[in-house]
């Protein structure tokens, strides 16, 4: 078996292509202030993509880091769902839902205006929104329990690190995931900047296409 990754391009999931100014307005238009932490979550509102557990996750993220604000997009048959949790809980303050599609450029925008990203999917073959955001050097919190790409996507420790992995089916690990993150502030341009610097390793279309070309030159010889 030779595996062959999935890519983006990192000339378009850039950083520096979304001005502050962008990037404020954005944050303005879900009430988050400058000193308030912006949380991002993007993909579909369903079982497998684990958001009910960053959900439930939220109440104990909150009460260690009463600024932080989670932005949810995505649409979804969970939507009605996490929308009576969240309101359950009494985190309505910091939980903003956005459930339509966006086009790819506002997707962008999204990505440069907020401070981690977090995906704790419980299945995913290969987390594309995962290389977009390491692309945008966003630090990342995901799912790395069971079958999972994003566990080899992510470096989660040492030198490279870009993120942290945690257990997807735990509220309390997803947590633990994201407050280990935000109290470390400090390092978040390195773990941005580590992640940026794996896309270009590994996850441009040009790094798949060399790959792709090596496995046909194999087996045809």
């Amino acid at each position: 078996i030779h595996v062959c990754w999935n890519g983006i391009d990192p000339k378009k999931y850039d950083p520096s292509v979304i001005s502050q100014e962008e990037s404020k307005k954005l944050r303005q238009q879900y009430g988050i202030a400058d000193d308030e932490i912006f949380l991002f979550f993007i993909g579909r509102l369903v079982t497998v993509k684990g958001i009910s557990q960053l959900i439930e996750a939220m109440p104990d993220i909150v009460h260690s880091y009463p600024k932080v604000k989670l932005v949810v997009l995505g649409v979804g048959d969970l939507e009605g769902q996490l929308k009576s949790r969240v309101d359950e809980l009494g985190i309505s303050d910091h939980v903003v839902f956005r459930t339509e599609f966006v086009s790819e450029e506002e997707r962008i925008l999204h990505y440069a205006a907020s401070d981690i990203v977090v995906l704790p999917s419980l299945y995913e073959p290969f987390g594309i929104v995962c290389t977009e955001a390491m692309s945008m050097k966003k630090p990342v919190v995901v799912g790395a329990k069971g079958v999972t790409g994003m566990r080899e996507q992510v470096v989660a420790e040492g030198n490279g690190q870009c993120g942290f992995h945690i257990n997807p089916y735990e509220p309390k690990d997803i947590a633990w995931g994201v407050k280990e993150l935000v109290s470390r502030r400090d390092e978040w341009d390195r773990f941005g900047e580590n992640a940026r610097n794996r896309v270009y390793e590994l996850f441009t279309w040009e790094k798949i296409t060399e790959k792709t070309t090596e496995i046909y030159h194999k087996i045809l010889q």
